[in-house]
């Protein structure tokens, strides 16, 4: 089954609490977990973010809007209560409880009037995609924005001259620890016509190990000969690592070699090198940032 979005959640969670018996945060959510028949993968997959499994995050935004429109109280840290509202709502027997029926209720629509400018920027952002959380929808506007820049970048890359594209290639690799310096990482990378390789940088700063660069400003796909053509010079080097990279693609029978050989060589393409030019700030300059925060229950326990 598919992971259930935060609003699917939040009948059978209010369902749960029918019987009045607090709940822990740990037995609420394996239980709506089984209920849904997730699987173990299901259960595990994250965000985009990397931060949190999808199915905790939904499960904690159908907690908040229950909670904000009291359905639902928290009697103690990390446990959950019906109040008698939300057993009022159980006697109407609904078949499924959503942003839009919450909105019957006093507190939820004073809460949402007071999440942004206006009650209609919410409406807006909520009817959108009914299925995203918040924090999903915060994820998903990154990601986007995100793969529109690299694609930009992929283009830049591409309409480049030669000597710009080693140059960046340059740069990322030392910006990801490889290659020592600029200065020797550029010394390094970019003599064509080297026994089909176009450089050789260090793998650090000592020089322990040699790493044989191939950079292609390309556009057709790199099949396996490419692939072949560049290990087989890797010998005149005594190298025994590589890293091709390339603007354009590979195709199966090039991921297939590579993992045939005894040599490592590792493949990345225009898509791959355009978003570790992101991640390691290589052509791109920060625009905005935005701190997400949350509560810190630890700062208002009291002692006894």
């Amino acid at each position: 089954m598919a992971i259930p979005d935060y609003q699917t959640v939040m009948l059978p969670f209010l369902q749960n609490l029918a019987d009045g018996s607090p709940r822990r945060t740990p037995e609420m959510r394996e239980w709506l977990a089984d209920h849904f028949e997730l699987s173990d993968a299901e259960r595990e997959k994250l965000l985009p973010s990397g931060q949190e499994p999808v199915f905790s995050n939904r499960f904690g935004w159908a907690r908040t809007y229950l909670k904000k429109s009291g359905l639902i109280d928290y009697p103690s840290r990390g446990v959950y209560q019906i109040t008698d509202l939300g057993r009022n709502v159980l006697a109407e027997n609904p078949t499924a409880i959503s942003t839009e029926y919450l909105r019957r209720f006093e507190p939820f629509r004073e809460w949402i009037g007071n999440s942004g400018d206006s009650d209609s920027n919410l409406t807006e952002s909520t009817e959108s995609d009914e299925s995203q959380t918040p924090d999903e929808k915060l994820e998903t506007a990154y990601r986007t924005l995100r793969d529109s820049l690299a694609s930009n970048i992929l283009e830049k890359l591409k309409s480049a001259t030669p000597s710009f594209f080693e140059r960046a290639v340059v740069e990322v690799l030392v910006a990801m620890g490889y290659g020592g310096s600029i200065a020797d990482a550029g010394r390094a990378v970019g003599r064509s016509g080297d026994g089909g390789i176009d450089g050789i940088i260090k793998e650090d700063r000592l020089g322990l190990d040699l790493i044989c660069i191939q950079a292609k400003r390309w556009t057709n796909t790199v099949g396996r000969p490419d692939i072949q053509a560049f290990a087989g010079s890797m010998e005149g080097f005594r190298a025994k690592k590589g890293v091709f990279i390339t603007t354009s693609a590979y195709s199966r029978e090039a991921y297939a070699y590579i993992d045939q050989i005894e040599r490592k060589i590792v493949l990345i393409d225009g898509k791959q090198l355009a978003q570790f030019m992101i991640d390691f700030n290589v052509g791109v300059t920060p625009d905005r940032t935005y701190i997400v925060k949350q509560l810190d229950n630890d700062y208002f326990e009291e002692e006894d």
